[in-house]
């Protein structure tokens, strides 16, 4: 069983819409971050990587009532891929222009938790020796930093200056044109994707903590050396959720352009679960 100590989800812009998602159950959690369009969307509504974050939190936790986690992300993949089809204005020419996101879903297994994911999502594992980090976020992170850091010297541009600048949006497409090839996968409206998810099945005591989060949130270790993995999870279980989404806001408002901490845009949205096994 997974028991909901606290949750928090914050925009990286208030003016804008939140385009991380999460939900959960007493025996599944999940987090999914939509991946900012980089042109006009496709689908009705807002943001299409809102709708893919929402669509996928909402059909994942349907389907995990009835299915083990692989054939659930699956068949939320299949929904996807009808509603997209059905519902946008025009075919994409380009794989940019499709909705994805980032997904991290932990669910309760007959051998202690199921990790399954996709993209830069994390979780932090509470264990006898210590917390173990699942997922790629510190790895992925530090790859955008220096690409942002890269690419901001050579336009003569603060990091931080938008993912809409002309100049940096052509590399950023490129490298969205990749999603849904070789290894690069993520939750999008294509059920092939669900092969391509990695999978983890560890044990986990009764009593134990997770913290469940979009990178945005971690980036307090992987982006700004607030703390490490280890102190990340301890401050989220005395200081508290929002208390540590405050400290991340403080930073990136000192920091607004991105030149101490090489980024695309000022702050991302932020999303964190703090989880008990029960």
């Amino acid at each position: 069983m997974l028991t909901l100590v606290e949750s928090f989800s914050l925009a990286g812009d208030p003016d804008k819409p939140n385009e991380d998602a999460f939900g959960g159950s007493d025996h599944a959690a999940l987090v999914l971050d939509g991946a900012t369009m980089l042109g006009d969307g496709l689908m009705p509504g807002p943001s299409d990587a809102a709708w893919i974050a929402q669509f996928g939190a909402r059909r994942l936790i349907a389907h995990l009532k009835e299915e083990e986690p692989k054939k659930a992300l699956k068949l939320a993949l299949g929904d996807a891929e009808k509603s997209f089809q059905a519902l946008r204005r025009a075919e994409p020419v380009e794989q940019w222009q499709v909705p994805c996101a980032s997904m991290m879903l932990v669910a309760a297994h007959e051998k202690g938790l199921e990790f399954l994911y996709l993209g830069d999502c994390g979780v932090l594992v509470e264990q006898p020796e210590g917390v173990m980090v699942i997922g790629e976020t510190l790895e992925k992170r530090a790859d955008e930093a220096w690409r942002a850091a890269l690419l901001a010297k050579e336009k003569n541009l603060a990091p931080a200056s938008g993912l809409r600048q002309p100049e940096f949006l052509r590399h950023l497409r490129v490298a969205r044109n990749r999603v849904n090839s070789g290894t690069y996968w993520l939750f999008s409206p294509d059920k092939r994707a669900a092969s391509h998810a990695k999978r983890r099945i560890m044990m986990v005591e009764k009593g134990a903590h997770l913290l469940l989060a979009s990178d945005g949130f971690l980036a307090l270790a992987s982006d700004y050396g607030a703390y490490d993995a280890p102190g990340l999870f301890r401050a989220a279980k005395t200081k508290g959720l929002k208390a540590l989404g405050d400290e991340l806001r403080a930073i990136e408002d000192a920091d607004a352009l991105g030149e101490k901490f090489a980024r695309f845009k000022k702050s991302d949205d932020a999303t964190a679960l703090l989880l008990a096994v029960t």
